[in-house]
């Protein structure tokens, strides 16, 4: 979507819900109703709490740039409604694929659906083809992911960020630091360092659906890492792998 197109459909969302916003506040209005018959522009009350509410909808819109923006701006509102946590990227990636015409799973996208979907662990696959869908997201690229392993009606949330990080990943390594990234808590451009147990976990599964990579090598590689997390209370550094003269990266 070009930068005009994106912009007028932005203001065409907020004017709408400036629209949606006076109709609700009128109808629980109790003690001042709007008058029946508007005679001056002063007569229309903006609620005081509106310019802001537009505000942190528009810098949300700029930073995640949806591919249908109509679609992404109804989920937003719904999720504020809500008190869900928003459909909306920490920082705007860079570089923009301004000519894409398609949307495409990143990094800044997958890390939203985990701060949405991670805390219930066990996850139904409608609640994430819904919040899939809110990000304006292929479904065809989400049916490719779930196939990559037999799940019914719910998926484990980790086996689905590992595969998701596969997706953007052109290696098991790759992926598994694309999947620290995510979970780490170490600020931007840190060691994105995790827990040996999860980093274990991750590396074990994307090996697993692989498919083509000796149980042995996968131990004994595992084995060289925990010996570095030994030395860092229990955590594995991107260098510590990285780093690594594996053929598995």
């Amino acid at each position: 979507m070009c930068t005009c197109s994106f912009l007028f459909t932005l203001w065409v969302c907020e004017l709408l819900f400036y629209y949606s916003f006076q109709v609700c506040m009128t109808e629980h209005e109790q003690t001042m109703p709007l008058p029946e018959t508007m005679f001056c522009a002063e007569q229309i009350r903006i609620p005081p709490e509106l310019p802001n509410i537009l505000k942190e909808f528009t810098k949300a819109a700029i930073r995640t740039q949806p591919h249908d923006v109509l679609q992404w701006s109804a989920a937003y509102f719904s999720a504020l409604s809500k008190g869900e946590t928003l459909p909306v990227k920490e920082r705007l990636e860079m570089p923009l694929a301004i000519e894409q015409t398609d949307a495409v799973l990143t990094l800044g996208l997958l890390k939203v659906l985990h701060k949405q979907l991670s805390p219930k662990g066990m996850v139904n696959v409608a609640e994430l083809k819904e919040k899939w869908k809110h990000l304006c997201l292929p479904e065809e690229q989400l049916e490719a992911i779930l196939q990559l392993d037999d799940f019914g009606e719910e998926v484990e949330w980790m086996k689905f960020l590992a595969l998701g990080c596969s997706a953007l990943g052109k290696s098991l390594l790759s992926s598994v630091k694309h999947a620290c990234e995510i979970l780490t808590k170490d600020p931007e451009g840190g060691a994105a360092c995790i827990p040996f147990e999860t980093f274990s976990f991750l590396y074990s599964y994307l090996a697993r659906i692989d498919g083509e990579i000796p149980k042995e090598e996968v131990e004994a590689f595992l084995h060289k890492i925990k010996e570095e997390a030994d030395k860092q209370s229990g955590m594995v550094l991107l260098r510590n792998f990285l780093s690594q003269a594996s053929t598995l990266f």
